[in-house]
């Protein structure tokens, strides 16, 4: 089964349809939180969604029950791997290195997936050094120069 990008909206849209799994339309604009969209909004949205392959229906007399096709867990998936793929270069260790720098996941975290790994913390202080040298890369030379010769003169004394 090939599954498709979805716009903001389709995907705020199967979060509900993902919760109910089977419905009518009507289920769907009760279900809705405030404020509701019009019900030719909703109708236009699901029409899509079948087409895409998210969504199945089953005539009942004159109404359309709808079915979900793709689970949660499916779309989940494909969205990481897209992920991966895209700013990652399909690599774990990236996406793991990237969730410990930027804190989204904790030493508590990694302790209950029985991940052996020490987070240690950045050194900013480190980061704001190469910003001087791009910045004042004179006054760094000239700095080094200096601490060079004081060196030499208190190894000669």
């Amino acid at each position: 089964m090939k599954i498709n990008h979805l716009t903001s909206a389709e995907e705020n849209l199967m979060r509900l349809f993902w919760k109910l799994e089977s419905f009518y339309l009507k289920d769907i604009m009760e279900q809705h939180p405030e404020p509701k969209p019009h019900q030719n909004t909703v109708s236009t949205y699901l029409k899509i969604l079948v087409e895409k392959g998210y969504l199945s229906t089953e005539k009942e007399g004159r109404i359309f029950r709808y079915n979900v096709l793709v689970p949660f867990e499916e779309y989940r998936k494909f969205l990481l791997k897209e992920l991966s793929h895209n700013f990652f270069h399909n690599s774990g260790k990236e996406i793991l290195s990237f969730l410990i720098h930027e804190k989204l996941i904790s030493q508590e975290d990694m302790k209950d997936l029985n991940l052996n790994i020490e987070i240690k913390p950045f050194k900013v202080k480190e980061e704001f050094e190469y910003a001087n040298e791009v910045l004042n890369p004179k006054k760094d030379k000239k700095k080094d120069k200096d601490k060079k010769k004081k060196k030499k003169k208190d190894q000669e004394k």
